[in-house]
């Protein structure tokens, strides 16, 4: 889940591939409304007082809205890393948000949201939640070529050579990646290129360059892709 919004911050989580974050309220935006980008990851997300929801890896943007003076603290997981975990394939959690209750027991729920709520940094109390799913697993993790496969992705490597560089049909793989990304490997990638390219103009670099340096045919392409996965005007985006 990324978002633009001004009260969000995040830091490297102790649990291996993922990243923790808290979304406060923003004096400034008295609509509390912000914006929340795809990303290819899927977030565990807490509210204190209420209930744990899975957020599953988007397809386009979405409008979220934070009421007045409620925070969000949570856990975002590296592209493929996240269904292992949580025990579902992510093409079933795809553009959705569920209750972690429909996918743990209801009970280890319903402990971890008593916890959280309770805790003083309800960040840490997560992650220790989620360090103790992974150590519980007695599978194996998630194929280890998934990272190399986002790193290739990243880089723009087609994906024909991506299956041969794992040693996987193109089939095979893109079978796998829809359990394991919620999307074939082409719409991950055009989902990464996107945020890559949204960071280099948020630091700064003239449009034009960005859209040269992220592949794009020319900057209307790159804001023709950017407005069909955020919903809105590249200049609008970053803010």
């Amino acid at each position: 889940m990324g978002t633009a919004e001004s009260g969000y911050q995040e830091r490297p989580s102790r649990v291996l591939a993922a990243t923790v974050w808290r979304l406060s309220p923003d004096p400034g935006n008295e609509d509390g409304e912000f914006r929340i980008l795809p990303d290819g990851c899927m977030d565990v997300i807490h509210q204190r007082g209420g209930e744990l929801l899975v957020a599953g890896p988007d397809t386009v943007a979405k409008l979220g809205r934070s009421p007045a003076g409620l925070s969000y603290t949570g856990i975002r997981f590296d592209p493929g890393t996240a269904p292992g975990l949580l025990g579902v394939p992510a093409d079933e959690l795809r553009d959705q948000r569920v209750p972690l209750a429909a996918l743990w027991p209801s009970a280890r729920v319903r402990r971890l949201t008593e916890l959280l709520d309770e805790a003083a940094d309800p960040a840490r109390a997560l992650e220790d939640a989620f360090q103790g799913a992974a150590s519980e697993r007695n599978d194996k993790p998630d194929e280890l070529w998934v990272p190399a496969v986002v790193e290739r992705l990243r880089a723009r490597r087609p994906v024909a050579a991506i299956a041969a560089d794992v040693g996987l049909s193109e089939r095979q793989l893109h079978r796998c990646g829809l359990g394991l990304f919620g999307y074939g490997l082409k719409t991950l990638a055009r989902i990464l290129r996107v945020n890559a390219a949204l960071d280099l103009a948020r630091g700064g670099m003239p449009f034009g360059l960005v859209a040269a340096a992220s592949g794009y045919a020319d900057q209307a392409h790159l804001s023709r892709e950017v407005k069909a996965l955020a919903g809105a005007p590249l200049r609008e985006v970053i803010g």
